[in-house]
């Protein structure tokens, strides 16, 4: 992990913002109210509270901003030669100081005036002094408005800046614009740096991470350079020179042997020479790409001097293309394998490891004779590597040991993957060694409800079932379950056909029933409803399954129903014969209920009274202020009890 986080860096607020927040909670935080029956002494109290109170929150917030802000003699040299080159060293310490200063300015103010405030006789004075000190204040913070905007800016793009680690392992890519460098990176890790047709693209600096030798590597893009004196250079190409000269990694100096980046590669190794001190005690290596697009043989006797120039030089030279990917897996291992041996003998270098020797003690056999000692290698072990051979035999050395080429030997899983690409999926199963081969990517044991299936499960239980079938096969065709049925009398059967009824009745009110539930129809009254189910429909559904209701009981259902039916007609006899007589006039709604006049008079009273509130409602209009809760009475009333004063 990066040792510095300037995301964690707080929000710096405008002056205004700064005046605001200040004196908001300078009122939230102090007692508001002075009675005139205080003492001076303790009016003195109040208003010096308050003076105090401003000084401490503008103290404490100009020194989180000091703190935060990173001071460039306590960081890396590369941070700090960073950030000189994006927000210029001189403007940035000024910055800091000016903020440094209001700070003690401001404590002065609060001093001065906390002493002035003693020899306040009156509440008027005391005031007015306490008016004066926050006025102070608050035009020292004023006068702070450009700091504190360009503190703000360079807090957010400090923010945007990738979190290089300047001591961990680090491979860099530099060279021309338009070469493939951002092409590289994206081939080397997961960063999907911008790739385009076109120069600087890339502007700033952008890191990729990746796992060699199960370590993390970091890799740094850097925005093309061209060739030209230091001083002429601008803040793009500055942010790869910063790179290359302060961050201890492995360089890859990325050349266009096609050209298409519009520069020959006469001018690409004449800035390679001219940012060569750049280079001195790092890994060093020269990648040379497109060569999808031209390959070596095809290149001319004086390019191909410039690249043996460079291997006489001493720095190896990779031929690559990062479209089909040839020669970039090799240029990463040669980086990686030297970085690691540099790193690893600068630490035996340091004075660290001399503590860690001391207390180690090496052992080292003697050689007690001159004869020749090779390793031996067992019989069985030869006969297995000759059978993992698949084309050719088996080269045997002096040694006894089998030599195979890499085509010959048989194929790891690290091969099966590159072979495969995104196909691969990792199978360790097949390599185990089993009775059945069969048996080798089944899920046992396969746990469910926190118990093994195996444990329920007969190994003979197909064997088993078999024999059941073929028992039950030869008892039907022996004709054994038809004995049973013949053998039941027709009381039985008619018992049984009465059951099966049974059921298929309950089975199709149950669907019913549910029907009845998911649709919600209206349900009929109670009359109608009994109307519907007569005792002839019942007698009929009870005969239907096998009841038999002829008799007294059905003579008395129908008897009930003749019954029913002469009392109505004669009950319509009646009504005709009988002498209309006029319909009962309905008495006032308001009288219906009430049994004398007072009580009809209350009653209306208690209408009128119910109606009230919504009458009220209803005549207030859209432009109508309603102020729901007056103001509590902590806010209302004059004497303060024996609580906190933290919320007043």
């Amino acid at each position: 992990m990066s040792l510095y986080n300037f995301k964690k860096i707080t929000v710096v607020p405008s002056s205004k913002d700064f005046i605001d927040i200040t004196l908001s909670k300078t009122q939230r935080k102090t007692p508001t109210v002075v009675h005139k029956s205080y003492h001076i002494s303790r009016i003195r109290s109040f208003y010096c509270r308050k003076v105090k109170f401003t000084q401490q929150s503008y103290h404490d917030r100009l020194a989180t901003i000091l703190t935060e802000f990173p001071k460039l003699e306590d960081v890396h040299p590369f941070y700090a030669d960073l950030m000189n080159v994006l927000y210029d060293k001189d403007h940035y310490k000024l910055a800091l100081g000016q903020i440094n200063t209001a700070k003690h300015l401001i404590d002065n103010v609060g001093r001065d005036y906390t002493r002035l405030m003693k020899y306040g006789d009156s509440l008027y004075r005391c005031k007015m002094l306490k008016r004066a000190a926050l006025g102070r204040m608050c035009t020292i913070m004023k006068r702070q408005k450009q700091t504190l905007e360009y503190l703000e800016e360079v807090r957010q793009h400090m923010s945007r800046l990738p979190s290089i680690d300047p001591n961990t392992r680090t491979l860099i890519i530099s060279g021309f614009p338009n070469v493939g460098k951002s092409s590289l990176i994206n081939k080397l890790t997961r960063a999907e740096v911008e790739v385009q047709p076109y120069a600087f693209t890339t502007k700033s600096l952008f890191v990729g991470h990746m796992d060699y030798r199960y370590l993390r590597w970091q890799v740094i893009d850097t925005p093309g350079i061209l060739d030209h004196p230091l001083e002429d250079r601008n803040t793009i190409e500055m942010l790869s020179i910063t790179a290359l000269a302060h961050l201890r990694a492995a360089v890859l100096y990325v050349m266009d042997v096609s050209e298409q980046c519009g520069e020959s590669l006469e001018s690409q190794l004449a800035l390679f020479n001219h940012i060569k001190p750049l280079f001195t005690n790092k890994p060093l290596y020269v990648m040379a790409n497109k060569t999808d697009i031209i390959s070596k043989e095809d290149l001319s006797e004086e390019n191909k001097k410039i690249f043996e120039t460079l291997e006489s030089e001493g720095v190896p030279v990779f031929w690559t293309s990062t479209v089909s990917g040839a020669g970039i897996m090799e240029l990463r291992q040669a980086a990686c394998d030297k970085l690691l041996l540099q790193r690893v003998d600068a630490k035996m270098r340091g004075k660290k490891v001399t503590n860690v020797l001391n207390r180690l003690r090496v052992a080292t056999p003697k050689q007690r004779d001159q004869k020749a000692r090779p390793p031996c290698i067992p019989d069985a072990v030869l006969k297995k590597r000759a059978a993992m051979v698949t084309v050719g035999d088996p080269q045997v050395a002096e040694d006894g040991s089998v030599a195979m080429d890499t085509d010959e030997r048989k194929k790891t899983e690290r091969d099966l993957e590159l072979e495969m690409d995104d196909e691969y999926v990792l199978d360790l199963q097949k390599w185990w060694s089993l009775k059945n081969p069969d048996e080798k990517h089944d899920t046992i044991p396969e746990i469910w409800n926190g118990r093994n299936i195996a444990d329920y499960i007969d190994p003979e239980v197909f064997e088993k079932l078999e024999e059941l079938e073929k028992e039950e096969e030869v008892r039907e065709e022996a004709g054994f379950y038809d004995n049973e049925e013949s053998s039941e009398d027709e009381e039985t059967k008619e018992i049984r056909k009465l059951a099966a009824q049974i059921r298929e009745k309950k089975a199709i009110r149950l669907a019913e029933s549910h029907l009845r539930r998911k649709v919600k129809k209206p349900k009929l009254p109670g009359k109608v409803a009994a109307e519907n189910k007569t005792p002839g429909d019942m007698v009929n559904k009870l005969g239907e399954l096998g009841v038999d209701l002829t008799g007294e009981k059905q003579g008395h259902f129908r008897s009930r129903s003749k019954t029913r039916k002469s009392l109505k007609r004669k009950r319509d006899v009646s009504m005709d014969t009988s002498v209309s007589r006029p319909r009962s006039q309905s008495r006032n709604r308001d009288q219906s209920g009430v049994r004398d006049p007072e009580m009809q008079q209350r009653g209306r009273k208690l209408a009128k009274l119910s109606q009230r509130k919504m009458i009220r409602m209803g005549k207030a209009g859209e432009s109508d202020r309603h102020i729901g809760t007056a103001k509590p009475r902590h806010l209302n009333a004059g004497k303060r009890g024996i609580g906190k004063t933290q919320r007043r």
